[in-house]
C-alpha cells in the first residue's frame, strides 16, 4: 500500500506526458492535492496536452459522490485490484472504468527489515517518472455545485513480489501499487471495465531501486 509519494515537477510532467500542471505540494499524503491524468474531456478548465491527456488536480484518496465531506479521503487513498469493483468507495468509479494515471517521481514504504519502520523512497531505476494506474471521481459539497477531483491508486498482491516483498510489518500481507510500463499508458486510459483487470501486474523488480532524494 502506499500512503505518501512524491509527486513530479511540472518539467518532469511536461518531459514524460506532455502535459502541464501547476506546481502543488511535491510530498503528498492523503488528502493533499496532487496531479492525476484522463483522457480528454475537452474541458475549458485544464491544459490539454499532446495525445488527448489532461492533467487535474485532485485528492489523493478517491471521494465517493454520497460522501458527506472530504474525510474519507484518509482511507480511500488505495483501492484493492482485487475487490475494487465491490467496494461502495470505489465501486462506481471502476464500473464506469474512470482510468487514470497518477504520476510520482518517488514512493515510500515502510522497510521493517531491521525490527523498526524506515521509510524508505524507491524510484524507478531509469529514473523516469512512474505512472500509476488509479481511478478518478468527481464530488461536491452538500449544497454546492463546485467540483472537486479525487483519485486512488491501484494496488496488487506482492507477497512473492522479489523488491516489494520486503517492505510493510513482517505478518502483513504485501502490496503494491500498479506501475504501468510506459508503452501501456494510453491502453489503460482507454480500456473498457471488461478488460480493466488485464492490467492488474506487478511491475518487474528489477526495474525498482531504493534511491535516495536528491
Amino acid at each position: 500500500m502506499c500512503s505518501h509519494y512524491e509527486g513530479p515537477t511540472p518539467s518532469q510532467l511536461a518531459a514524460t506526458f506532455g502535459v502541464e500542471a501547476a506546481q502543488g505540494k511535491l510530498d503528498l499524503w492523503p488528502g493533499y492535492i496532487g496531479p492525476f491524468l484522463r483522457r480528454s474531456m475537452n474541458s475549458d478548465e485544464v491544459k490539454g496536452g499532446e495525445g488527448g491527456l489532461e492533467a487535474l488536480m485532485g485528492s489523493f484518496g478517491l471521494i465517493p459522490s454520497w460522501s458527506k465531506d472530504t474525510k474519507i479521503a484518509r482511507r480511500t487513498y488505495n483501492a484493492r485490484s482485487e475487490t475494487v469493483g465491490e467496494k461502495p468507495s470505489f465501486r462506481n468509479a471502476w464500473h464506469r472504468a474512470q482510468h487514470c494515471i497518477i504520476p510520482a517521481a518517488a514512493i515510500y514504504e515502510p522497510d521493517w527489515r531491521s525490527g523498526r519502520a524506515v521509510p524508505t523512497r524507491i524510484a524507478r531505476v531509469d529514473g523516469e517518472v512512474m505512472g500509476i494506474a488509479g481511478l478518478w471521481e468527481e464530488w461536491c459539497a452538500p449544497g454546492t455545485s463546485q467540483v472537486l477531483h479525487s483519485y486512488t491508486m491501484l494496488t496488487v498482491n506482492a507477497d512473492s513480489h522479489a523488491f516489494m516483498r520486503d517492505y510493510h510489518r513482517p505478518e502483513d500481507e504485501k502490496r503494491m501499487v500498479v506501475i504501468l510500463p510506459r508503452g501501456l499508458y494510453r491502453d489503460w486510459l482507454e480500456a473498457s471495465v471488461d478488460t480493466s483487470a488485464d492490467f492488474m501486474r506487478r511491475y518487474p523488480a528489477d526495474r525498482l531501486a531504493v534511491v535516495e532524494r536528491p
